[in-house]
């Protein structure tokens, strides 16, 4: 009897059990038939009207004609005012209605973009919901390769990259490279990241790993997140990051150099020229190039618009000719590395717009562009058989790369391959 009880009951187990799997099946073929679109809805069986927010246009304004009445819209302000303020709808910016295909044509979701990555849905159906939402960026690695004939933005131009390329990578040697003085012949390969939205380029990510062949000498640099403060270090550990850049403008090209005799462009005499002068049209920002504090500021009638940062008890910087001051730039005020303190102008005796920039050691004018300074701390001994498995294979994929014939490459697929001339 016992045996013939032990022998139905794992009868009626299989038989469960395999009525569990069916419905397990059935229940994942459902789920893998719905699709969610950008916002994260199912709106397939919907009607689907993109719009751009109109000058002056309200909420109401563009609810009202879908049959929305001022009663809904008011309690859609009321729910929204923690998640959206709607009197922020501003004009030029993007939004989807989505419609109910049936005699009433009820909009079930309004999604206003705020931006191309943030949005908001608001669920219009019998109890009002608002969320939040940001779509998903995705990362692609690319990988470039060039020589320079003319300048670099021209160079990457012809190679139909973003030109923040340039802007990142002068970011990345901004210590090592002048970039006032790159010239033909000068080759460079990047990896970096790509970001993209809905699958079209979007804008350049973090540079990966560089290096920049300028004057016959390879300048290296891996992005490595060294504890709470990432940064760039070379092939052998060492910083990027010096004391002082290696310029206070990002582009240009220096139009007069440090001399002790020069014929003054305005007064037409010979007198010493203390300064290394950085042509650059009107309004290109200015950058302290260490951190110090503001010790001089005012117009003179040479000088025009200047003013002189103290870095520390042996080094100090003047930056002359300005158009206008940074933001906050005041005497007395500590600046950063990096942090824009005034444009380029052409104040004072000074034939055209240009930053006419001076450096001092122990209060005497010296040529800058002769100057070497020490790098910051390296990447910690402790970490150092990280950084160089991390470095090896990086500089692996760099070295890899041909500037004899100009490449992009996408995820380790050759996308692009072209000769600049």
């Amino acid at each position: 009897m016992n045996y013939r009880f032990a022998v139905v009951f794992l009868l009626l187990v299989f038989l469960f059990a395999c009525s569990d799997g069916e419905l397990e099946k059935e229940n994942l073929s459902l789920e893998e038939k719905i699709t969610y679109n950008e916002f994260g809805l199912i709106a397939d069986s919907l009607i689907e009207i993109r719009e751009r927010v109109k000058k002056n246009q309200t909420l109401t304004d563009i609810l009202l004609p879908h049959k929305v009445s001022y009663q809904q819209i008011h309690n859609i302000a009321q729910v929204s005012k923690d998640v959206f303020d709607i009197r922020k709808i501003q004009s030029g910016k993007d939004y989807i209605l989505y419609i109910e295909p049936d005699s009433v044509n009820r909009v079930k979701y309004f999604v206003y973009q705020e931006t191309p990555l943030k949005y908001y849905v608001f669920d219009l159906s019998d109890s009002i919901n608002v969320i939040s939402g940001e779509k998903e960026v995705e990362i692609r690695e690319t990988r470039i390769a060039g020589t320079i004939h003319n300048s670099l933005y021209q160079t990457l131009a012809e190679l139909k990259v973003s030109p923040l390329l340039a802007l990142k990578l002068s970011e990345v040697f901004a210590w090592q490279i002048d970039f006032y003085g790159i010239q033909a012949g000068d080759s460079f390969k990047i990896i970096y990241e790509e970001k993209l939205l809905d699958g079209e380029f979007m804008t350049v990510g973090r540079i990966q790993a560089a290096v920049f062949n300028h004057r016959g000498k390879d300048y290296y640099g891996f992005y490595f997140e060294e504890g709470e403060v990432p940064d760039y270090f070379d092939e052998e550990g060492n910083s990027l990051r010096k004391a002082f850049l290696k310029a206070p403008l990002k582009f240009g090209r220096i139009s007069s150099r440090f001399s002790n005799s020069r014929l003054h462009p305005v007064l037409r005499i010979y007198r010493p020229h203390h300064g290394i002068d950085y042509a650059a049209p009107t309004g290109t920002p200015i950058q302290a190039i260490g951190d110090g504090v503001v010790v001089e500021k005012g117009y003179q009638r040479g000088n025009g618009n200047w003013l002189k940062i103290k870095h520390n008890g042996t080094y100090s910087t003047a930056y002359l000719h300005l158009s206008k001051f940074g933001k906050g730039i005041n005497k007395g005020v500590t600046v950063r590395q990096g942090q824009i303190i005034g444009y380029v102008g052409s104040t004072g005796l000074s034939t055209g717009p240009h930053l006419d920039f001076r450096f001092y050691v122990n209060g005497k004018p010296v040529n800058f562009l002769t100057q070497e300074f020490p790098p910051s701390k390296p990447v910690d001994k402790e970490l150092h058989e990280q950084y160089w498995t991390f470095m090896s294979d990086l500089k692996l994929k760099l070295d890899s790369l041909n500037v004899e014939q100009d490449q992009i490459l996408a995820s380790g697929e050759i996308e692009e391959t072209k000769t600049v001339l």
